[in-house]
């Protein structure tokens, strides 16, 4: 009986991830570095202006669109796991990078879900791009609605930092060890 991940699964010999976990990869991080930019400067606007009303729509739509996709990559992963490198990393390496996705992952969850928290408590709006309004599911509660503020506002410095420590490895594979680890995520010549 062949399951979803046998059916699935990379051949022994694939060095890439899939089309689909490239492509969800690409999509995510061009939506999370759109939302970075949106939240950064609407963090510099008077609150409650038009303008920055209309950002945070957008911020709130593709935050909520970020989680819908990880939850569709994670569970992709899963099931069709990693390629092999074709040069193995040093155990070092493997742990850190390891500890680097894991801690994507993890703010890819935390900031979608931090930022719901803060608007569905504050009784503002869950947007999806003027199309819809995402069920509120919490309560009007404005101390919950500061704590996601406060989780999501350290949660902006947390991404930073591994974002900025995720590319600076990608850069260092690439350009200084010269290896195949960028290539992994790219489609084949």
């Amino acid at each position: 009986m062949t399951t979803l991940s046998d059916a699935a699964a990379p051949p022994a010999t694939a060095t890439r991830y899939d089309r689909l976990q490239r492509s969800l990869h690409w999509l995510m991080a061009l939506i999370i570095f759109t939302a970075i930019g949106i939240g950064l400067y609407c963090s510099w606007l008077v609150p409650g202006t038009p303008e920055r009303q209309a950002l945070l729509e957008i911020h709130k739509s593709l935050g909520l669109t970020a989680l819908t996709l990880v939850v569709v990559r994670v569970l992709w992963r899963l099931a069709v796991g990693a390629p092999a490198y074709v040069k193995p990393l040093g155990r070092l390496t493997h742990l850190a990078a390891g500890a680097g996705h894991l801690a994507l992952y993890a703010l890819m969850l935390l900031m979608p879900l931090s930022g719901y928290v803060f608007s569905a408590a504050g009784g503002r709006s869950l947007p999806w791009f003027g199309l819809f309004q995402w069920p509120n599911l919490l309560p009007k509660d404005p101390a919950l609605a500061e704590l996601g503020r406060f989780v999501h506002g350290w949660g902006a410095t947390a991404i930073y930092v591994v974002l900025g420590l995720h590319l600076a490895a990608v850069l260092w594979h690439r350009f200084v060890l010269k290896d195949e680890v960028l290539a992994r995520m790219l489609p084949p010549r």
